[in-house]
């Protein structure tokens, strides 16, 4: 009889279990494959819902809840992961705001389960991509997310230029009023396989992280996938005629530039990459539909911009979200909120028989609404706290030469700090990168997992 040797870890960690190696490592597998369901079903839940099953385009709104909770069952169940302190307070926050909104909230039990779920299925998944995914994994799903860029941009392109009506661009439940959203020189924003535009700024502002790794460390990579993949985000941009994703771009390159300061051999592979990014530029710059992309996407960002005020406005107003207004504001709502879920377009739906945004559009404004002052700021600190632990955990990787935790903080920073939770595709790809940038920045001790800890045999007389 064998079985796996008890060492607890410090912190969150695996927990060594009773099953012999191969059958613990079968489970591990069966973990980040539904890690990985979890994280392509975020990319086609829109398809689902648009094209392939548009009649239950409703509860495929809820595709990803079940792989959630299949994940939190078995590193339960196998005792894979050690219980984060911050699972065990959003946790308790949850189930507390399900009874004050059934009580003293807006009093629907289906529109708090609803909005409850993000906390108590969604949540914890952070963790246990962060403790059982391996940077192995992480650097598969850069490739994978660089392959699907490319035929996304093509797709991208087709719905750019075909009318809201044309299949391609049908909205939920095959809607034929389209799914694009209005964008600049009657040319609309494009959601690719996504439900809504915002898709494809997460999508491609993900990929962005990745792609910037990959060009300074090109030997991990394909080359012509990275030719490729350069191209796909060079042409999103402006098909996407989203300055959400050209800010998170801008992002993303001053993010690695200040990785690079610190390690002056990679000036050489950064200047490459600035050559490629540039050849491949005036290689799209020749082509018409770009050019009509450059000139849709170049309108809307000027208009936007003299409407808020500038860059300054924009920053201040979208970026930054107001953050300090919604602190000032947070106790003028009632102690326990309006109710969970209230928030959400979803529970929008359900409470007036409308889509619209019934407390506020911003993170923070939803939080404190939803759930009052007091357990809306636990759960910022909370997000807060996580922030931190990437933020100090990347640094420290960076010291070691590791580039790709920083770069990916350029992303996972606004995502867990401040992303939209309510709307399903935000809130996925904050889970999402979210456990990546924690699995990224684990000390070793951390990534020993049970099947890499010895076994040791038992007489079966004892």
């Amino acid at each position: 009889m064998y079985i796996v040797a008890h060492k607890k870890t410090k912190g969150a960690g695996f927990i060594p279990g009773t099953l012999p190696r191969d059958e613990n490592a079968a489970i591990i597998s069966a973990v980040k494959k539904a890690i990985w369901l979890y994280y392509l079903l975020l990319i086609f839940e829109g398809a689902l819902r648009k094209w392939i099953l548009p009649p239950l385009a409703t509860p495929l709104l809820l595709v990803r809840d079940p792989v959630a909770c299949y994940l939190i069952f078995m590193v339960w169940h196998h005792k894979l992961v050690r219980l984060s302190p911050s699972v065990a307070v959003v946790s308790f926050i949850g189930i507390a705001a399900i009874y004050s909104a059934v009580f003293m909230g807006h009093g629907n039990l289906w529109v708090a389960l609803f909005g409850a779920r993000i906390m108590l299925l969604h949540f914890p998944v952070i963790f246990i991509i962060a403790q059982i995914l391996t940077r192995k994994d992480i650097i598969q799903m850069g490739i994978v997310t660089m392959w699907i860029s490319i035929p996304m941009a093509l797709l991208i392109a087709s719905q750019f230029y075909s009318p809201q009506s044309a299949w391609i661009n049908r909205g939920l439940g095959g809607d034929i009023n389209g799914a694009g959203f209005d964008g600049a020189m009657g040319y609309f924003r494009p959601p690719g396989t996504f439900s809504f535009t915002n898709g494809i700024t997460l999508f491609y502002g993900f990929d962005a992280c990745f792609l910037f790794y990959f060009l300074l460390n090109q030997k991990e990579v394909n080359k012509l996938l990275l030719a490729g993949a350069t191209l796909a985000l060079l042409a999103a941009i402006p098909l996407s005629i989203s300055r959400g994703l050209f800010f998170q771009v801008l992002t993303c390159t001053a993010f690695t530039l200040m990785a690079i300061s610190r390690k002056p051999q990679y000036i050489g592979r950064i200047l490459l990459a600035a050559l490629i990014g540039t050849l491949a530029l005036l290689l799209l710059n020749k082509a018409s539909f770009f050019q009509t992309a450059t000139a849709a996407f170049t309108d809307r960002f000027t208009t936007a911009s003299e409407h808020e005020g500038g860059l300054h406005g924009t920053l201040n107003d979208r970026f930054l979200g107001g953050l300090i207004l919604q602190l000032s504001e947070a106790f003028n709502n009632p102690f326990f909120g309006y109710g969970i879920g209230m928030g959400t377009n979803a529970g929008s739906q359900l409470l007036v028989g409308n889509r619209s945004f019934l407390i506020a559009e911003s993170e923070w404004g939803r939080l404190f609404g939803e759930l009052g002052a007091v357990m809306g700021i636990i759960i910022i600190m909370v997000r807060l706290s996580i922030c931190l632990k990437m933020l100090f955990g990347a640094y420290r990787k960076l010291a070691t030469g590791d580039l790709l935790p920083w770069i990916m903080l350029s992303f996972s920073l606004i995502a867990i700090g401040q992303g939209g939770w309510a709307q399903p595709t935000s809130m996925g790809f904050s889970i999402i990168c979210g456990g990546v940038a924690l699995a990224l920045v684990k000390r070793e001790k951390e990534k020993k997992a049970d099947i890499e800890r010895p076994v040791r045999k038992i007489n079966p007389q004892h």
